[in-house]
């Protein structure tokens, strides 16, 4: 994809898709800011924004000015090198711009941008403006997750609006598939879009193991709870445990107990938790707990990768037992879009695959989502390994 009319096309498609998910929203939900880990629907809309005209238009198109000075210190996320930003714990105290001048800037940008593409193209800018599209895309994801924890986290609990598949069924029989010792190849290879961090592809060898074709079901976690599985410390780890017993950790998020039954609130509303549905909104140790309780394992970031053609992926992120690391000869980017990837490459867990949540045309076998330990408020889920 790199002729100007199919970004241009690309571009205005990706804007549109984050209009569209905040569509079901009220004016009052787009400030909202529970927790540090959740972003206020607006300073999403504003940073997806300030991405484009600080790493494109500020530099590329002529006469450009600037929407307004003082929005790249109000939307920088995490960029030191840009300049100083307004504290993460913070956005949610933003009552200004307001959403309708957040849209008006929105609006202003999007119009340069297609004249950039229009009449201003340059082929070196490429590279960049596929990350900022990506970039967009992963804070679609990211958009839609923290929308689902501001609203579940309202007494009211409203209804967000129909969102297809959010309760994912296996419906295929449960395989183990077996993969044989050897060495495999790792890494984004072809000529199409991947993030730094997929790169450069390289070879490990793994020894054999069989991998579950099926992510973990309701019905196996609810066995989980009910044999103990949050009250038996040997199953965790010595920080997982303080983590349960600081935050009196008994199910997954979103979940609680009516009578005998479990119930869960998704983005239709309250559901009875379908015993055959995967499990979703649990952390990495959740997952080794459980996978301790069953006498079996997660699967490495490069067991999953291996495998990932034999079984169906696509709906949850998949925690790992990898560390997020730099691959062998990785480079970080010059610039300041060097801070995308690398500076993060330490204290966290790499998950594989995509959720319900994961915007069209950014998902890929190679792709490398990264979160802390303790953090379930993504799509998140696991399968199962055994070593051979």
């Amino acid at each position: 994809m790199n002729s100007a009319h199919e970004l241009l096309k690309l571009f205005t498609a990706t804007r549109l898709h984050t209009h569209k998910l905040c569509e079901p929203l009220e004016k009052e939900d787009y400030v909202v800011q529970p927790i540090v880990d959740v972003s206020p629907p607006k300073w999403h809309l504003g940073h997806t924004t300030w991405f484009f005209e600080e790493f494109l238009l500020d530099k590329n198109l002529p006469g450009y000015q600037r929407y307004h000075e003082q929005y790249a210190y109000v939307f920088n996320s995490y960029y030191e090198s840009i300049g100083a930003r307004v504290v993460r714990t913070d956005r949610g105290n933003l009552s200004r711009p307001s959403v309708d001048e957040v849209y008006k800037y929105r609006a202003h940008v999007t119009y340069h941008m297609e004249q950039l593409l229009k009449n201003h193209w340059k082929e070196e800018l490429l590279p960049i403006l596929e990350i900022g599209i990506h970039h967009e895309k992963q804070h679609q994801e990211l958009l839609l997750t923290d929308i689902k924890y501001i609203l579940g986290n309202n007494p009211l609990l409203p209804i967000y609006g129909d969102v297809k598949d959010e309760v994912f069924i296996n419906s295929d029989a449960q395989k183990w598939q077996e993969i044989p010792a050897q060495i495999y190849e790792i890494g984004h290879s072809n000529s199409e879009f991947c993030y730094d961090n997929e790169q450069p592809k390289h070879r490990v060898f793994l020894e054999s193991y069989r991998i579950s074709s099926n992510l973990v079901s309701c019905g196996e976690w609810i066995e989980f709870i009910s044999a103990g599985g949050y009250k038996n410390v040997m199953l965790w780890h010595t920080e997982g445990w303080d983590w349960v017993q600081k935050n009196n950790i008994t199910a997954p998020m979103y979940w609680y107990q009516e009578g005998n039954d479990w119930k869960q609130y998704t983005l239709n509303g309250i559901q009875k938790v379908d015993k055959n549905s995967a499990v979703t909104h649990i952390s990495y140790y959740e997952a080794f707990a459980f996978a301790q309780w069953k006498g079996m394992r997660l699967p490495t970031e490069f067991e999953w990768e291996a495998a990932q053609k034999q079984f169906n992926w696509g709906k949850r992120w998949e925690w790992t037992e990898s560390a997020y690391l730099p691959y062998p000869n990785y480079k970080k980017p010059d610039g300041a879009l060097g801070e995308y990837n690398g500076k993060f490459m330490v204290n966290q867990k790499v998950l594989r695959g995509c959720s319900i949540a994961t915007p069209p045309q950014h998902a890929r076998p190679t792709y490398r989502n990264f979160f802390h330990p303790n953090l379930r408020w993504q799509f998140t889920s696991l399968r199962l390994v055994q070593s051979l």
